[in-house]
């Protein structure tokens, strides 16, 4: 009986990486609503949803380690909860804040390639063997962070798109295209390295640690917005380390 209990901890991890995520869908509808809990608006409570979801996603894989409660239903659990947090979640982020925004009706539903290519991600990532010390595209929890970070860096313009289809001076087409952009990311064949410690070595571990020095350095200097640059820089820094081996 304990032991079945124990082997169970993951899979309830799992699931509350998937409740925090369809939690944070039903925020985003209510992303310009002032107040929604805490003093926070509805986006804002997206945001901390799906970065709970991110840590309920790590822990589970590392509870199923230290425990060696791995299972075929855990593995697929896991990318269920994965695509609606970190796929179906952010899509809805950006398709309601482009409504918010006062977008064209024709733009905020270019938001919702972010769930289909995550779940084309998943599908791949599910079946193939050579993604074990490292990811072939972008991971779908950092796509997910990027949102976070570019719906933080629009929501902070505080106006609508104005007639000319800008936002405080930026293009309404680049977040269009870049939505699709960023998705095509999760399904291209560049080679990511894991932002998982194997060891502490800082010769092994150099990426890790410029990604995160940064990342805690645009947080405390350019707030929520600087995840979006944080996930660019690994993106960079990843197509680097691809040409150097």
């Amino acid at each position: 009986m304990i032991k079945r209990l124990i082997s169970s901890i993951p899979n309830t991890i799992t699931c509350c990486n998937l409740l925090s995520g369809c939690l944070a869908c039903i925020a985003s509808f209510h992303a310009a609503d002032a107040d929604i809990l805490w003093g926070l608006n509805g986006l804002q409570l997206a945001w901390i949803l799906i970065g709970m979801a991110t840590v309920f996603d790590f822990c589970d894989g590392l509870s199923a380690r230290l425990l060696h409660a791995y299972s075929l239903i855990g593995k697929e659990l896991d990318s269920l909860a994965d695509l609606v947090s970190f796929g179906l979640a952010p899509g809805l982020m950006m398709y309601n804040l482009l409504v918010d925004m006062q977008a064209p009706c024709w733009a905020p539903w270019i938001a919702l390639c972010i769930p289909v290519l995550g779940a084309l991600r998943l599908a791949r990532f599910n079946v193939d063997d050579r993604q074990t010390t490292s990811f072939i595209g972008l991971p779908i929890p950092s796509n997910a962070i990027f949102w976070i970070g570019y719906s933080a860096w629009l929501a902070g313009s505080n106006s609508p798109v104005s007639a000319d289809g800008t936002i405080t001076g930026w293009p309404l087409w680049l977040t269009v295209a870049l939505i699709p952009v960023i998705a095509l990311m999760m399904v291209c064949g560049l080679h990511m390295f894991s932002l998982k410690f194997k060891s502490m070595n800082p010769k092994v571990n150099v990426m890790r640690y410029l990604i995160l020095i940064a990342a805690v350095l645009l947080l405390l200097t350019v707030g929520v917005a600087g995840l979006a640059i944080a996930i660019l820089l690994y993106i960079v820094l990843s197509i680097i380390d691809q040409a150097r081996n």
